[in-house]
């Protein structure tokens, strides 16, 4: 567990629910600065929960959320241009060019239409996207038009980027490509990442640290990854397994 100091996401004593039904209980977690972390859990898990309440589109029912120091949900708007989101569908709007569609968040955020422009040119550069700067989303692949919402998501340089199942509906060849790639940026500029997914392959992949909910009851694991067990195949087995017996535990979703 990350410093209080070191957090840029810190979850205390958590809670949320619906009425009478349970979603998070007791959720304490933090992401540090530089880190890629992943929230796994099976389908009403509450992973999707924990994410809105980071966004701050969610009220706790109890607990302490904070983002970069602020209280997401009450102080949304001191955290503009600091969190970055990019979702399971790409939301690009189909009327806007590759590079329109990236360079859309920084325009909103005021910044000036010619570095906008550079810095969106920029970073389609670096998800591999140059070349494709003027086509539409319609020209696009599944795959190419996930890389312009990451590449919107990251170009207004964000101190935290959330990812909300950005990979699941790519086929298996593409959503490896992809999450190789990302990790490989989000490293090299040392961007902080959380991400949800039910997939542990994406999670052993690309992550520093996995953290596993199960249904209504909070954490079921907190486990450190890095490349020395990434290339051992027994341990990323047996973490595998494990993975896939604490999702598993709880009522089912």
């Amino acid at each position: 567990m990350s410093s209080e100091k070191e957090a840029v996401i810190s979850l205390k004593n958590v809670d949320k629910s619906f009425g009478n039904m349970v979603v998070a209980k007791n959720i304490s977690m933090s992401v540090k600065s530089g880190e890629i972390v992943a929230l796994l859990g099976q389908t009403g898990a509450g992973k999707s929960t924990v994410m809105n309440m980071i966004m701050g589109t969610l009220r706790p029912t109890g607990g302490e959320v904070r983002v970069a120091g602020h209280d997401p949900y009450n102080e949304f708007d001191k955290l503009r241009g600091k969190l970055a989101v990019s979702f399971q569908t790409d939301r690009l709007l189909p009327w806007r060019t590759t590079v329109e569609n990236t360079e859309l968040g920084l325009l909103i955020l005021g910044v000036p239409a010619k570095e906008a422009r550079e810095r969106a040119l920029t970073w389609l550069k670096r998800v591999k996207l140059d070349g494709a700067e003027n086509k539409y989303p319609h020209e696009l692949s599944g795959g190419m038009r996930q890389r312009v919402s990451l590449a919107r998501a990251l170009c207004v340089d964000p101190e935290l980027i959330l990812l909300d199942e950005s990979f699941s509906q790519l086929d298996h060849v593409t959503s490896k490509a992809l999450r190789e790639d990302f990790a490989k940026v989000a490293r090299q500029y040392n961007k902080t990442c959380l991400f949800v997914t039910h997939r542990i392959e994406d999670a052993l992949e690309m992550s520093d640290r996995v953290i596993v909910l199960r249904p209504g009851a909070g954490i079921a694991l907190e486990q450190s990854i890095d490349d020395a067990m990434r290339a051992d195949e027994t341990r990323l087995r047996e973490l595998h397994q494990t993975i896939a017996d604490r999702m598993g535990s709880g009522p089912a979703a």
